[in-house]
């Protein structure tokens, strides 16, 4: 009885950190390289993006809503800053306007699905889906679907470059992120705001929280990032790509519930998205290790994430 309630409590406390030791054991057997410092320095990097953009959707998930567009948000970004780069032949200035231009455009993005949710109650769902075409649309006619090359050795070190020659500087930019929002989700009223609209949203509105403004922050913010992460995978591939971020919606919301966050609402953390994208990116690392094809990677990755659901639900019943 008394191992019995002890695994129960290390479940209960320390699921997610549970399964990441578990899949890295089994990773490290599968692959010697698994464990080297360069496999884990270069599973940063490939984790840093989705990571960030995981990030605004731990914020949405934590208010109960949905944001479908980041994957073409992101894309959208990285085609508008990559334009300006080009034209402006990899000058600093132009690196800078174009990174401000791209950071503008998703936040007007984010401002319209934010407002359309919260002012006209359109459903989470449908308001993210429709920004979800207009985004990847206009990334598309911006070059009328072809990608925009020569952006510069200067640009790329922003998302490719590695700070003391070994740590992805787009990895850098996720840890500080990720750090960033997790003290304001614990420390600031926004932050706690966001727990206190998902978990009850009309208590929350008569307990004075200004419900509707801080929904539209919550998407502006959710959008920013994807931005942001779209201006890196453009400097990462010294390319602005229209196709970039496909599937990225998905990824973040898996990351974020095997983190812990309910899509319910009210419950959640980035810490938690934080493990969440690595327990994603060990699956895809130690597949591309072993040489399993593309297919079987999918309906693995699918299985794995549906285990992990089920932990987690099984973990939150314990708690109740």
């Amino acid at each position: 009885m008394e191992s019995k309630m002890s695994i129960s409590t290390v479940l209960k406390k320390y699921n997610l950190i549970v399964m990441l030791i578990v899949f890295i054991i089994i990773s490290a057997i599968l692959s010697p390289s698994f464990l080297t410092l360069n496999n884990f320095l270069n599973l940063l990097q490939q984790a840093s993006i989705p990571g960030i953009v995981a990030i605004g959707m731990t914020l949405v998930i934590l208010i109960g809503g949905i944001d479908l567009s980041v994957g073409s948000v992101l894309a959208f970004a990285g085609m508008v800053t990559s334009m300006l780069v080009y034209r402006m032949s990899g000058s600093m200035a132009g690196i800078i306007l174009g990174c401000l231009l791209g950071l503008a455009v998703s936040v007007a993005m984010g401002l319209i699905t934010g407002f359309l949710i919260s002012k006209f109650n359109l459903p989470d769902f449908i308001a993210s889906l429709a920004m979800m075409e207009i985004a990847r649309g206009a990334a598309l006619l911006t070059t009328s679907g072809n990608p925009v090359f020569g952006l510069g050795d200067a640009f790329h070190v922003m998302g490719g470059g590695f700070a003391f020659d070994t740590v992805a500087i787009s990895g850098v930019f996720w840890i500080i992120l990720t750090i960033t929002f997790a003290l304001v989700l614990k420390y600031t009223l926004f932050g706690r705001s966001l727990f206190a609209i998902g978990g009850n949203r009309e208590a929350a509105m008569l307990s004075g929280i200004k419900t509707k403004r801080n929904y539209t922050i919550t998407y502006v913010l959710s959008a920013m990032l994807a931005g942001f992460a779209g201006i890196l995978t453009a400097s990462w591939m010294s390319t602005g790509q229209p196709t970039a971020g496909n599937g990225y919606e998905l990824d973040a919301i898996a990351a974020s519930v095997i983190g812990g966050a309910s899509l319910s609402g009210g419950a959640g953390s980035v810490v938690g998205t934080f493990g969440g994208v690595f327990l994603l990116q060990i699956l895809t690392n130690i597949f591309n290790l072993v040489g399993l094809p593309s297919y079987y990677q999918r309906i693995a990755k699918g299985i794995i994430i549906i285990c992990a659901l089920l932990l987690n639900r099984f973990v939150a019943k314990e708690r109740k």
